[in-house]
């Protein structure tokens, strides 16, 4: 027989006991200090079998002993699965596979940059807009409930889209500058996440101090963008930059991270009020309106991001993260309900504080319930395709269908202020 080596031999529990597969043959003698085991098979023996055996773990129960068995030896020699012994199959049915190694992107945007831009590009997560759009519709439902209430004349057509056309390059700019913080605090966790290991930071394509420097580019490249709008939005805006820098932290001392990223991501739902002139302190009905809905996107944030994070429930738990899937995995379609139903309530009484029509409750508070009951009743959270699938497709159909009852609810109002003011003409 060929002796094969092991090291790290310790006494199970009996709780612990879990043998798929014996090894026929198994000898062993044990005394209070030292256990030794071998394998040997009563067909075949090692000898010429030339079957390699990579490192993994092999549990092996008995009456008299239980013990564990870390192999640290490999027999070199090429081997086919018609030569492979039984106790061979044992071990290489438990070993872990190994993770590939990172590929350059040879599909989509990523792969006609230059290859030293690439791992930027990556790091704002270019390739990956979703959360783009999730910073960009609270933005855009507000300048939409804001349209209607700019006095003494709604805000014209214009006016919304460029407004919008503003927010959307924001939100892109600060969305990759958020990703660049986020992975600069996680530079030493995401090494140990499957998902997440080969991050440009992580995986050393990027130095903590290049992204840094990166990070401060991105954020002069907001500010220009900020200055663009009226001046009260500097006072609004500038404030939302310490949610962006904390968020990271709070995976680490919280089971709610979530909430922070609500806080963060769901700014823009009262930026759109003083981006198109109205002064919130002074007008009581839009300071209603942007609280509710702020609060309505916390909620939704948090829905999402909850679904988003049970694709690395497993290695989070690993890695000592935090996140609200952990603390409720058992509950989890549950609390996507309860947080469904304060997302749309808020977000009706948002619109009676605005003075919205019967469009944006059908269009948007209707439109937002089927969605999201939809996703909620089909995800499949042990699935990490899934998850992500309805990350990124729930984004655009609850996002969307508010948008849309929102964009209307502003039309019909504003055609309708257009015709008084003609017939107001006609009569004068």
């Amino acid at each position: 027989m060929r002796p094969v080596c092991f090291r790290g031999i310790r006494t199970l529990q009996p709780a612990c006991l879990s043998s798929r597969r014996l090894a026929t043959g198994f000898t062993r003698s044990m005394s209070s200090k030292m256990v030794c085991a071998s394998l040997s098979t009563s067909t075949s023996s090692w000898k010429g079998s030339g079957v390699p055996i990579r490192p993994s773990t092999v549990r092996i129960s008995g009456l008299p002993a239980l013990v564990q068995i870390h192999t640290t030896a490999v027999v070199a020699a090429t081997a086919t699965s018609s030569t492979m012994t039984s106790p061979a199959a044992a071990v290489m049915s438990d070993a872990e596979p190994t993770p590939p190694p990172y590929s350059p992107p040879t599909t989509g945007l990523l792969s006609v940059l230059p290859k030293s831009w690439v791992p930027y590009a990556e790091l704002i997560r270019l390739d990956k807009p979703t959360g783009s759009y999730y910073l960009f519709f609270p933005c855009l439902f507000s300048t939409l409930m804001a349209a209607p209430m700019v006095e003494p004349s709604m805000a014209s057509p214009a006016s919304v889209v460029g407004t919008s056309l503003l927010f959307f390059t924001g939100a892109i700019i600060m969305r990759g500058a958020g990703c660049t913080i986020n992975d600069l605090w996680d530079r030493n966790l995401d090494p140990h996440v499957a998902r997440t290991r080969l991050r440009p930071i992580a995986r050393g394509a990027v130095t903590p101090f290049k992204a840094l420097v990166f990070t401060g580019g991105q954020l002069l490249t907001g500010l220009a963008v900020l200055l663009q709008f009226p001046t009260p939005c500097l006072f609004y805006g500038i404030p939302s930059l310490a949610l962006v820098a904390t968020y990271p932290l709070a995976k680490r001392v919280t089971y709610y991270p979530q909430a922070v990223l609500g806080l963060t991501f769901s700014w823009g739902a009262i930026m759109g009020f003083p981006a198109l002139g109205i002064d919130l302190l002074s007008n009581s009905a839009a300071l209603a309106a942007s609280a509710l809905l702020y609060t309505s996107n916390i909620a939704w944030t948090v829905l999402y991001d909850m679904i988003y994070a049970h694709m690395d429930i497993k290695d989070d738990a690993k890695a000592g993260i935090k996140s609200i899937a952990l603390k409720h995995a058992a509950q989890t379609k549950a609390v996507l309900m309860g947080l469904g139903a304060v997302q749309i309530g808020l977000l009706g009484a948002a619109g009676v504080a605005s003075g919205a029509g019967p469009v944006f409750f059908v269009g948007s508070c209707g439109g937002a319930l089927v969605t999201l009951g939809i996703m909620i009743k089909r995800v499949k959270l042990e699935s990490v395709k899934d998850c992500w699938w309805w990350f990124v497709n729930g984004c655009l159909l609850t996002g969307g269908v508010i948008s849309v009852g929102l964009g209307a609810d502003y039309l019909v109002r504003y055609n309708k202020q257009k015709a008084e003011e003609k017939k107001k003409i006609t009569e004068i």
